[in-house]
């Protein structure tokens, strides 16, 4: 039987053989490894605002062919979901992880760049353009696609999505494992990797809970709604939650999450609508995931989070969400632009917070297509009795 390789256990590899590289390398060779992940993180900022733009464009334009206030409703549970998860992992995070990295554990960390070997060479791919313009350009295409039901310009951004993803799942996936132990390997050489380990355990944990702590407060708000036990709901739509484990895939996983929806009672025409939208447009989980992380990395590196730059930050995350690809990592990878952009990133603190989000994408995941669950319960709370589905194509 042929033994697949999967990617998280590529970075767990590609993390212990970079400590253990990086402790006993000379100088010369852990400056080579720095090349490689300074030209890699190059390319990845070049290739974000191409990941936002042919993913959110083609993503506005199909949604405007649904009907219209199932879509409405949908859309918008869907982002104040995503949003609610944010804040929820803002507060949690600022509380708890300050108390394991204020103190002896991790404190007085200086920013890792400044222990870093040195690459090479620097070789800059700047972007087309920015991220921020690559969000605004593909709301505008979006919205003009949809209103005009321009074919052609569909049939374009469709092939362009596929060239992006494509390049996503047989460039930079493959590549990650070797960037993600290139940084280790200096950041052991630069003495600060047993720092980094610890804060990974600590933010894992808290992640798992706070997953779980907003899907209890979707099946709650579900459950109220249409007067049904939010545990009976919840330990309905637990096959969708390891179903989604195994393939760390909200697009692979709609079968099983569409069957298990269907069993809670909600309408089928609203979760046949629904259910494969929420596979694509609600992130609770990884926004939770992404959240967290960034705020770890932020306090490792001696910085400070503040609600007035992670609010905003949140509040476009849930819009970023859309052009996340549906690959392992899709949501990290969307976000990196924004993380570089509004919170200061550089490209050690990306490799970081990747390897990060990377340890425990399938469990966000998991979160994301059962909340997808409760979600659709809700839409269909608010349209009963309504024909909502008239204009489906």
């Amino acid at each position: 039987m042929k033994i697949k390789f999967g990617l998280l256990p590529r970075i767990a590899v590609a993390i212990v053989l970079g400590i253990v590289i990086g402790s006993i390398a000379p100088e010369w060779m852990v400056r080579l490894f720095a090349t490689f992940t300074a030209i890699f993180g190059s390319f990845l900022n070049f290739i974000v605002p191409l990941i936002i733009l042919g993913f959110i464009a083609p993503g506005i334009a199909k949604l405007g062919k649904g009907s219209g206030k199932l879509l409405g409703l949908a859309t918008s549970f869907a982002y104040l979901s995503t949003i609610a998860a944010g804040i929820l992992a803002f507060f949690a995070a600022t509380t708890i992880l300050p108390n394991f990295m204020g103190g002896k554990t991790l404190g007085g960390i200086e920013d890792p760049e400044e222990a870093l070997a040195a690459s090479f060479i620097a070789l800059e791919l700047p972007p087309v353009f920015g991220v921020m313009s690559a969000l605004i350009l593909a709301f505008l295409l979006g919205i003009g696609m949809a209103a005009s039901g321009s074919k052609t310009m569909i049939s374009f951004f469709d092939e362009f999505q596929a060239i992006i993803e494509k390049t996503i799942s047989r460039v930079i996936i493959p590549l990650l494992p070797f960037h993600i132990f290139g940084i280790f390997a200096n950041m052991a050489y630069g003495g600060a990797v047993a720092k980094i380990l610890s804060l990974f355990a600590i933010v894992f944990v808290m992640i798992i809970i706070l997953h779980w702590t907003m899907l209890a407060i979707q099946y709650t708000a579900a459950g109220s709604l249409n007067k049904k036990n939010p545990l009976f709901l919840l330990k309905t739509m637990m096959p969708a939650y390891f179903t989604a484990l195994g393939t760390q895939s909200s697009a692979a996983t709609i079968p099983v999450t569409l069957r298990q929806a269907r069993k809670t009672g909600a309408n089928e025409r609203v979760t046949d609508f629904t259910v494969p939208l929420f596979a694509t447009i609600h992130l609770s989980g990884s926004t939770i995931t992404l959240v967290s992380c960034a705020i770890g990395v932020l306090l490792l590196t001696g910085g400070t989070p503040a609600f007035g730059s992670f609010f905003p930050f949140i509040l476009v995350l849930g819009v970023t969400m859309i052009a996340a690809p549906g690959v392992p990592g899709g949501a990290v990878m969307a976000a990196i632009g924004l993380l570089e952009t509004m919170l200061g990133f550089d490209q050690t603190m990306v490799a970081l917070m990747i390897a990060l989000y990377l340890a425990q994408d399938s469990f966000g995941t998991a979160t994301n297509v059962t909340g997808d669950g409760a979600l659709a319960m809700i839409v269909d709370r608010f349209t009963r009795g309504e024909k909502v589905l008239d204009n489906k194509r």
